[in-house]
């Protein structure tokens, strides 16, 4: 059972959120870790420089959090790691063929109204839903 924290959870939220706006409003780039990520790949986009900062920030922060406080999240992984390796491998390859990932077409691209990312977004969480409904009560796993 996960613990109920609505107020982490909104200002959690509320960050994202800025962060995206910002980004759109200063950048006129869509807040997307998969688009970053390309970008800081070969063959380099002109633009590395803000795209390294935003994924260097996204990494170091929670280090920073521990450091400041001493807090970190209990995590407790059950599934063996090459499951979750093959996992993460699945979910680039849907990133790709969904030209986008779920932060890029759930939040920026669905509050654009894109079409595409309304249907991208729509396809990640039907599939999430059946996923979890096949593993627990048809599997009966985790």
């Amino acid at each position: 059972m996960t613990e109920f924290t609505p107020i982490l959870s909104l200002a959690g939220g509320a960050m994202i959120g800025l962060s995206a706006v910002l980004l759109m409003a200063l950048h006129g780039r869509i807040a997307g870790i998969s688009g970053m990520l390309q970008g800081l790949l070969p063959p380099f986009a002109k633009d590395w420089g803000w795209r390294a900062a935003f994924l260097v920030g996204a990494i170091f922060a929670p280090v920073l959090i521990l450091v400041m406080t001493g807090w970190r999240p209990a995590f407790d992984a059950s599934t063996p790691t090459l499951w979750l390796v093959i996992g993460g491998l699945i979910v680039g390859a849907g990133v790709q063929l969904a030209s986008g990932c779920t932060s890029g077409h759930g939040i920026c691209g669905m509050s654009r109204l894109s079409a595409r990312s309304i249907v991208a977004t729509l396809s990640f969480m039907i599939s999430t839903a059946v996923t979890v409904y096949v593993i627990r009560h048809i599997i009966g796993g985790f």
